[in-house]
């Protein structure tokens, strides 16, 4: 297991993997590296990457859904909910 300063950075250590996929995947990816993405891991990759953050924003979500009124909590999910989602442009 990669450590979080690991992830994301340049360099970053990858390990090849052998994943089965249902053909219309498969279909998906290479009509994906048809039109312009580097390669089927790299589509791959960048899926994996959008699940892990909408994992990690459900998870904060539940916590300030949670936790008893908390100052901080509360100006940092105000402050969240006025960030651009980049990834809806």
């Amino acid at each position: 297991m990669r450590t979080a300063s690991q992830i994301g950075t340049i360099g970053a250590m990858s390990t090849q993997i052998a994943v089965r996929l249902p053909d219309h995947l498969v279909d998906f990816l290479d009509l994906m590296v048809a039109g312009g993405e580097k390669s089927r891991a790299s589509v791959v990759t960048k899926a994996l990457v959008r699940y892990e953050r909408q994992l990690s924003a459900e998870h904060d979500a539940e916590v300030y859904r949670t936790t008893p009124d908390d100052p901080d909590l509360t100006a940092l999910a105000a402050r969240g909910a006025r960030q651009p989602l980049p990834w809806l442009d």
